[in-house]
C-alpha cells in the first residue's frame, strides 16, 4: 500500500484537512480575524502612547510616512497607498493642516484634484518620528527576522482577501 501523507503536517493538504470540527468553527478564539482586529487595537493603543511626543495619531503618522517617502502628490493617491477614502482621509489632512504639518491646494489643471505637500514643520517632524518603529517592534516581541516574515505574510494574506473581494462568486 502506498504511503499516504500525513495530513496535520503536509503543507500542500487541502485547507479543509486542518479546520477544527464545525461546532468550533464559529467561537470567537478560532477566527482569524478576530486576532488580526486584536492586534490592531493593541498596536492602536501602542502607537497612541509611542506617537505622543509627535502629537500625531496613527492615522496622521500613516500618513505622514507616505508623504515622507514620496512627497507631494494627489490626495486621491494619498488615499490609495493608505487605502482610505475621500471621506476619511479629507478630515483627517483637514486637521494636519490645521496643525501646520501639511498644505492642500486645489491643482491648477484640474479642480477637482486636491494635492497634498508637507510643510517645513511636517518635514521636520520625521526626525522626532524616527524612534516609532523601534518602539513599536521592540514592544511587539518580535525579533527582526519574525516581524520581516509576519509582514511577508500579511501582505500576502491582503492580496489574497483583496483578490476573493474582485471575486464575484464569493
Amino acid at each position: 500500500m502506498p504511503h499516504q501523507p500525513d495530513r496535520t503536517t503536509d503543507r500542500t493538504a487541502a485547507p479543509e484537512a486542518s479546520l477544527p470540527p464545525a461546532d468550533e468553527l464559529l467561537r470567537l478564539d478560532r477566527q482569524l480575524c478576530f486576532a488580526l482586529h486584536a492586534a490592531s487595537r493593541a498596536f492602536d493603543g501602542l502607537y497612541r502612547r509611542v506617537l505622543r511626543d509627535t502629537e500625531l495619531t496613527y492615522p496622521q503618522y500613516l500618513a505622514m510616512l507616505v508623504l515622507w517617502e514620496h512627497g507631494e502628490m494627489p490626495v486621491k493617491r494619498l488615499g490609495e497607498f493608505l487605502r482610505l477614502d475621500s471621506g476619511t482621509l479629507s478630515p483627517l489632512l483637514k486637521r494636519m493642516q490645521s496643525a501646520g504639518l501639511v498644505q492642500r491646494e486645489r491643482s491648477a489643471h484640474d479642480e477637482r484634484s486636491v494635492t497634498v505637500r508637507l510643510t517645513a514643520e511636517g518635514t521636520a517632524l520625521k526626525e522626532r518620528a524616527q524612534v516609532v518603529p523601534l518602539k513599536a517592534i521592540e514592544a511587539s516581541g518580535l525579533d527582526a527576522e519574525e516581524a520581516i516574515d509576519l509582514r511577508a505574510r500579511l501582505l500576502r494574506l491582503t492580496a489574497a482577501l483583496d483578490a476573493a473581494l474582485a471575486d464575484d462568486e464569493l
